[in-house]
């Protein structure tokens, strides 16, 4: 956290493709060695293997994707006394953006296809349908919270 201001936040310019932001970010999140090329191609890719997979258009299994894995409460830590409790807050809409972009990518490396389009379209169609490791992390995020809602009036 800083000690003078606020960082100021950057805005990226929409893809290209899409002219959707979100992709965007989702980009810049699997970019590996600053190579967007391959990030981009492989993202589009991956796109278009979910569309041929599924009924809808492969941005929109995308952005439900996102939507779906997007968390609504969380658990930090707070120290009170000598004890550290478990507290549950409500996540801001940047952070449930950027946790699910991360949820995604990182189960997406862990399956077992042979490339990362393949890999990233068969998370994108497991968290379309509300299954998947990734809405299972959301799931156990929100278990945690909700075992922990008595400590909820520590919050600050």
């Amino acid at each position: 956290m800083p000690r003078r201001k606020r960082a100021t936040k950057r805005h990226v310019l929409p893809d290209p493709k899409y002219k959707s932001v979100l992709v965007t970010k989702f980009i810049n999140s699997l970019l590996h060695d600053g190579k967007r090329s391959v990030a981009e191609k492989t993202f589009y890719s991956a796109v278009d293997l979910s569309n041929a997979k599924n009924n809808s258009t492969g941005i929109e299994v995308f952005e439900k994707a996102i939507e779906n894995v997007k968390p609504i409460l969380e658990v930090r830590s707070r120290r009170v006394g000598g004890a550290t409790y478990q507290v549950p807050v409500e996540v801001r809409r940047e952070r449930q953006q950027a946790l699910a972009i991360r949820w995604i990518i990182s189960y997406a490396k862990g399956r077992s296809e042979k490339t990362m389009a393949e890999r990233l379209a068969g998370e994108f169609l497991a968290a379309y349908n509300k299954e998947g490791a990734a809405i299972k992390k959301r799931e156990d995020t929100h278990k945690m919270a909700d075992a922990n809602k008595a400590f909820a009036h520590f919050k600050w």
